[in-house]
């Protein structure tokens, strides 16, 4: 493994693996190691009894089902089906490998149920969400976000979102609590309600988002990877394999190398390999990382779909902090052997939030989202701590990837995607059309 190359990727996760196909089709020489014997590091998903050996130990119980048959994300998020991520997808042709299916439905628990986001003005008229004297206040206030011209001040009904808080706008609108927590949680699909006081353009981008997504099929915002997210590293690192990406799995890295402050290598079982640059995720560099928060999952197997959700295949649930009294939103996502994540009457449940007190048990973060579940097969319990790295890179040509937050889709492991990008070469990462064609393997 003695070589020269210009890039060290650390991690076979989502993060790592897209710029590792961006800089290789660019011509860059790249070897991506990863300690862990499957692709995708924290964005994996693991068979069975690889889930059972990470967090019990032990072998799967045989009534599950084939240990094959499950591909078990270990952190819950579905691609919107107009965002920033399908665009890299698209831009890069690795959609090629993959295969999507839509997720079959979007709900917000309010008032103590489950109710389906209305995806028509049929539904809409129909949905308990809202009460009959809020229903027509409300579509005053889509009509203005639809009709919303930022050149065009004559739409602006008084409102410059680039300065008016979100606060003034609902306030504009007369839009009750339940209201705005539906808008602000299920549509934009914001953590908290610190977004209500900032300016509101941010969360108008992430509701036209919401929007855009949703009419591109109808069901739900949302698609998903048959076989589960960890094909989507996949996808990449075959991308970057294509154009002389080098991977190894199962790879220890004993020491990261560094002459007068700057990275020049890695040594790994007795070997030294030499980059211009690292890329990795923040297990790699720890000292070059700070802690930001923790994210709580809990990965649940069930036997049934979860109640009340019109025994649907797949689903997102968004739990509005204010709806259970706690600081941080919870989210249930939701597949099946729809996906070809888990045999045929099984489902994949993960429910998710940001951890709000560090010293309680970790199960009673996402209580109220574990008993929406119904009964529950099996349940494995995660806390995972949230990095950033400490500097841009430019300094030691470290480049480290923020950890994958608690938020249900990919728009903020996009925009660190492009931050690193820009960071790395230099210039903004463009994803408009398809890069050169490729060639396919022979």
């Amino acid at each position: 493994m003695d070589q020269q190359y210009d890039v060290i990727i650390l991690g076979t996760g989502l993060t790592e693996c897209i710029l590792s196909g961006l800089l290789s089709v660019e011509g860059k020489k790249v070897l991506q190691i990863d300690r862990n014997e499957y692709y995708g590091s924290s964005t994996a998903s693991l068979h069975l009894n690889q889930l059972y050996s990470k967090f019990k130990g032990d072998a799967a119980p045989e009534a599950l089902g084939k240990d094959r048959d499950y591909n078990v994300d270990l952190i819950p998020k579905f691609a919107m089906a107009s965002g920033e991520f399908v665009n890299i997808l698209y831009h890069t042709d690795v959609t090629r490998y993959l295969e999507f299916k839509q997720i079959a439905g979007s709900y917000v628990y309010t008032n103590g149920q489950i109710s389906k986001v209305p995806t028509s003005t049929t539904e809409a008229a129909l949905s308990p969400l809202l009460s009959l004297l809020e229903k027509p206040r409300a579509k005053a206030f889509f009509e203005f976000i639809q009709n919303y011209d930022f050149t065009n001040p004559s739409t602006h009904d008084g409102l410059d979102l680039n300065t008016a808080t979100m606060r003034e706008v609902y306030a504009k609108f007369g839009l009750e609590s339940g209201t705005q927590d539906f808008i602000g949680h299920a549509l934009a699909l914001e953590l908290n309600d610190e977004y209500i006081d900032k300016p509101a353009r941010a969360t108008y981008e992430k509701i036209c988002l919401y929007v855009n997504s949703l009419a591109m099929y109808g069901k739900s915002p949302y698609i998903y990877p048959v076989y589960g997210l960890g094909e989507l590293p996949q996808g990449f690192a075959r991308l970057s394999a294509i154009h002389g990406g080098t991977y190894m799995l199962n790879k220890p890295v004993d020491e990261v190398l560094y002459e007068n402050g700057k990275f020049v290598g890695i040594k790994s079982e007795g070997e030294t390999v030499k980059a211009n640059l690292v890329i990795g995720d923040a297990s790699y560099f720890q000292d070059k990382v700070k802690k930001v928060g923790q994210v709580v999952r809990v990965i649940c197997i069930l036997n049934h779909p979860i109640p009340d959700t019109g025994d649907a295949d797949s689903v997102q649930i968004v739990i509005p902090q204010n709806q259970i009294g706690r600081a941080h939103d919870i989210y249930i996502a939701s597949v099946s052997s729809s996906h070809n994540v888990t045999p045929s009457g099984h489902h994949i449940a993960i429910v998710s939030t940001l951890v709000t007190n560090p010293t309680t048990d970790a199960e009673s973060e996402v209580a109220a989202g574990l008993a929406l579940l119904g009964p529950i097969v099996e349940k494995f319990v995660h806390v995972d701590d949230l990095y950033e790295p400490l500097s841009s890179g430019a300094d030691d040509q470290v480049f480290i990837s923020k950890s994958y937050d608690a938020t249900s889709h990919f728009e903020t492991t996009c925009a660190d995607v492009k931050d690193l990008y820009k960071r790395i070469t230099g210039v903004e990462l463009k994803v408009e059309g398809k890069v050169a064609k490729l060639k396919d393997e022979e």
